[in-house]
């Protein structure tokens, strides 16, 4: 079995609340850990985060232990899109909500790992010193960089980089983003769950780097936090974010191949 470790930090930034949410721990079916970023008139984006984490992490203690399954983890996601519509107020746009959403549900006995996202919440995947974004933003920039009418680069800095185009509590049916099968989990690998206001001021050669000096996850995401707090962003977002090892990153070096998901820039 692998050792999971999981560590967590949220804060402000410079809004008048905060609207993300989290939760991680171990259940009937293995570890989870969820990040969910909310938005909603009247401060209602609270309330949508909210519900969405209590929703899933209910979902996933009531669930069999043989119940780790792709199909399993979209219909939790679904169940949290259905509960916000169910709370929704009928007539009145201003008091609507919804949230983005990212899970990572893990079986450190059978040594897989499956995730789901809806949103522009993010998963990355550090494995042997290299780095993936694991999960692809629902949101406009998104479709603009894959028609390839702008770049990544340009992309981090467009001034409609959260304009979404899906996300959990909106009218009609939503189709999570889950992997089709379970993914192997290798010793060493480290994820990071995360908020835009968090991987918004970094790039994905600064989380890596971050890592390799990092002895723990809190430590991983404390380095992480100290740079937010240097940028003084004067617009900083809420932030949060959740690590996961599973093992430990800084053990193991081999660098085998891995065709799970594209490899994106380092």
């Amino acid at each position: 079995m692998l050792d999971i470790v999981m560590a967590a930090r949220t804060g402000q930034g410079q809004r008048s609340n905060n609207e993300d949410s989290l939760c991680f721990g171990q259940a009937a079916g293995g570890w989870y850990a969820v990040v969910a970023d909310g938005a909603g008139g009247h401060r209602r984006g609270a309330e949508a985060s909210h519900r969405t984490i209590r929703s899933i992490e209910a979902m996933l203690h009531s669930a069999a232990p043989d119940a780790f399954s792709p199909d399993t983890l979209s219909r939790v996601v679904c169940g949290a899109h259905a509960d916000l519509q169910r709370h929704q107020v009928p007539g009145d746009p201003s008091a609507a909500m919804h949230s983005t959403v990212v899970v990572l549900w893990i079986d450190a006995v059978g040594r897989h790992a499956l995730w789901a996202h809806v949103g522009d919440s993010r998963l990355y995947r550090v494995r042997h010193g290299l780095i993936d974004m694991i999960t692809t933003d629902d949101s406009v920039v998104q479709q603009m960089v894959t028609a390839g009418l702008i770049t990544r680069d340009q992309a981090r800095h467009h001034p409609h980089k959260n304009q979404l185009v899906a996300a959990l509590g909106v009218e009609g049916e939503v189709d999570p983003h889950t992997v089709v099968r379970p993914i192997e989990l290798k010793e060493g690998d480290a994820f990071l769950l995360c908020s835009d206001g968090w991987w918004d001021s970094f790039d994905t050669t600064a989380i890596a780097a971050a890592l390799e000096r990092a002895r723990s996850p809190d430590e991983w995401l404390a380095l992480m936090e100290a740079r937010i707090d240097e940028r003084q962003a004067p617009r900083q977002d809420n932030f949060t974010a959740i690590a996961v090892w599973a093992g430990n990153p800084l053990v193991s070096m081999d660098q085998s191949s891995d065709d799970t998901v594209p490899r994106l820039m380092r």
